[in-house]
């Protein structure tokens, strides 16, 4: 059954991943972007090239009355929030400023999000909402103190949120990735990336379609009764 899916953040590199996988498996999705025009027109670009319903708006997800506004007249049945920031320092150099914008986006976002989905979600009696968290969220990570607390946040806010809309056929939950080969994490030192992948227990790294089919299935009718769990795609990283 085809349905409405708004994916936040929806073309990064993990962000346009999910964006077309469920297009492709016939979904109407709407993807948003704050600045990213380009790589916005490059998602499109598949998109059309693909003949998928895919539509695409620039808000931010850390302005409550835009989340409102984009939610109003959409009316998603299925809400991933993959939209996040970092600004990695060691904790005695964070600038506060920078741990507060890290825990508006990762965090509060979803929270924003999530509270404008609620109410179509429970008057129809079904919804998925997918949260994109990471290993470091229930690890940690030196130098990620701000990250890391905005993701483990997303722990509470799932299992708290599928405890309320569980009954109304709404469920929640989290996907945490581990090292997911992107642009962005192609740029960082390779000492980092061979560290990524020492600590694979499958000696491979994430692919962003890995992440993708988590979501879809967390998103299928499938996983009816999977909600307020902590999904881990990483290879085994976090145990290694």
């Amino acid at each position: 059954m085809s349905r409405t899916a708004l994916v936040t953040g929806g073309c990064g590199g993990l962000g346009a991943a999910i964006v077309l996988e469920l297009a492709r498996l016939g979904h109407r999705v709407v993807f948003t972007h704050l600045g990213q025009h380009e790589e916005a027109a490059e998602v499109l670009g598949v998109g059309v090239e693909e003949a998928l319903n895919m539509t695409m708006f620039e808000s931010d997800t850390t302005d409550a009355s835009a989340v409102a506004a984009l939610h109003q007249d959409l009316r998603a049945d299925i809400l991933v929030h993959c939209a996040g920031i970092a600004r990695d320092r060691m904790i005695w150099k964070q600038d506060s400023a920078d741990f507060d914008a890290v825990l508006a986006v990762n965090l509060r976002g979803a929270w924003l999000q999530m509270r404008a989905a609620a109410p179509h979600m429970r008057a129809q009696g079904w919804g998925r909402v997918v949260l994109i968290g990471s290993i470091n969220g229930s690890r940690g990570k030196v130098g990620q103190t701000a990250y890391a607390a905005s993701k483990a946040g997303l722990h509470g806010l799932a299992r708290s949120a599928a405890r309320e809309l569980g009954r109304k056929g709404v469920t929640v939950n989290v996907v945490e990735p581990g090292w997911v080969d992107t642009p962005m994490t192609l740029a960082v030192p390779a000492e980092f990336r061979d560290a990524a992948r020492a600590e694979s227990l499958t000696n491979n790294l994430c692919r962003p379609t890995d992440i993708a089919h988590a979501v879809t299935f967390l998103c299928s009718p499938t996983a009816r009764q999977i909600t307020g769990q902590i999904l881990r795609v990483d290879g085994g990283q976090s145990l290694g």
